[in-house]
């Protein structure tokens, strides 16, 4: 028990996905939504009617996705190798290159309240023999943390000293920026979590580095609005302390690789792992969830 938490039980929502990633409350429909990459299709789980259905199929191995403050879907594709906007159905291109070069394969996105849109370009939906997109090449040579700017389409490279950047979110205040590394010991470098400073337009390394066991990647993460993280680790999912100390261990049958905060009152997680949809209550909710439905009201 960690002090003003609760997690309860594991409840299996769905199986048969091949690879089941990029989750996503979407207010809208009062679903989940997420990415079976390998078959190429994203899929939609209803709570109040306990079903699943196919959202859209070939829509080229889509990954990560978050919420935009008018409500539409931002998404990460594999196949065209870029950040997209998927609203009601209709899906537009956002960004796709960087100094005249292609992206890699993005892989999860986060905004801003500035309205900057964050996301990591790891080689995954490249890579030769991959199911997760089409092999090609790491044109600009090497796989970024990229920060857009849709009002004046600027692409910026924020972090560059990561292998294969995946998952992130921000601190509460958006202060930190915490993103996983999924290289590992194959490319000489440890399984992570890195910490970095966010302020006035500059990302500086934190100082502050969680190292996981082998097997137990952090892939997709969430923060609280407690600023805790939630984050895969294999066949788990983990919460730590801001200061990355753990705090709990839920166990899934499953390899993991995402979650987000959803439900009604946004206290239910939703966890993507290998080939199912579970869930889990909660008694805290995605602090970034909370920061949209304020500017939602406000704009609203």
């Amino acid at each position: 028990m960690v002090a003003g938490l609760t997690i309860g039980g594991l409840d299996c929502l769905f199986t048969g996905s091949a690879w089941a990633e990029g989750p996503l409350w979407v207010p809208s429909s009062q679903a989940v939504r997420w990415s079976d990459i390998p078959n190429d299709r994203i899929l939609e789980f209803d709570p109040a009617a306990g079903r699943t259905r196919e959202y859209a199929v070939g829509v080229e191995f889509t990954n990560g996705r978050t919420l935009d403050a008018d409500g539409s879907v931002l998404q990460c594709s594999h196949g065209r190798r870029r950040i997209e906007r998927d609203r009601g159905g209709v899906v537009t291109g956002l960004v796709d290159s960087y100094r005249g070069r292609r992206l890699n394969s993005p892989n999860d996105v986060v905004i801003s309240r500035d309205s900057s849109i964050w996301f990591t370009d790891p080689p995954y939906g490249i890579l030769p023999g991959t199911k997760e997109g089409h092999e090609g090449e790491q044109e600009y040579g090497g796989c970024y943390v990229f920060r857009f700017e849709p009002a004046s389409g600027t692409l910026t490279a924020m972090i560059t000293d990561l292998v294969h950047p995946n998952g992130l979110a921000f601190s509460p205040d958006e202060s930190v920026l915490y993103v996983a590394d999924t290289a590992g010991p194959h490319y000489g470098v440890p399984l992570r979590i890195a910490s970095y400073n966010v302020a006035d337009g500059t990302c500086r390394p934190g100082g502050t580095v969680l190292e996981l066991e082998e097997g137990n990647a952090a892939d997709g993460l969430r923060v609280d609005v407690q600023g805790r993280i939630w984050t895969s680790a294999g066949p788990a999912v983990r919460v730590y302390s801001p200061s990355f100390e753990l705090l709990a261990t839920v166990a899934v049958p499953e390899r993991v690789s995402n979650l987000c905060f959803g439900g009604p009152d946004g206290q239910d997680l939703y966890i993507t792992a290998t080939t199912s949809l579970y869930r889990i209550r909660t008694t805290t909710r995605d602090a970034a969830a909370m920061d949209f439905d304020t500017r939602h009201r406000t704009r609203g």
